[in-house]
């Protein structure tokens, strides 16, 4: 039975490859939209271009706010982080 359900599976092991991939760039890209270092970093930035005259008060605040609310925005899934092993296996 394992041979067989092996053979007819076989043809969507590049598709749960992919949504593996997916599920970690996911993973990823919610870690560091809200990681405080990166906020950190961008709002210093901000600070830096106010200085040096790039951007008004208004725009200043605009950007700041932008930075906040991604931060204090829960993410899409309530659940804790994924655990990812290693992707699917490929069975010949």
């Amino acid at each position: 039975m394992g041979l067989l359900s092996s053979l007819l599976t076989l043809p969507l092991t590049p598709v749960r490859g992919v949504i593996w991939l997916g599920e970690v760039i996911q993973d990823q890209v919610e870690r560091q939209l809200h990681d405080p270092a990166v906020a950190r970093r961008e709002l210093e930035e901000i600070d830096a271009a106010v200085a040096a005259g790039e951007l008004s008060d208004e725009e200043k605040q605009d950007a700041q706010q932008a930075v906040l609310n991604r931060m204090i925005q829960p993410s899409d899934s309530a659940a804790p982080p994924r655990q990812h092993s290693a992707p699917p296996e490929v069975r010949e």
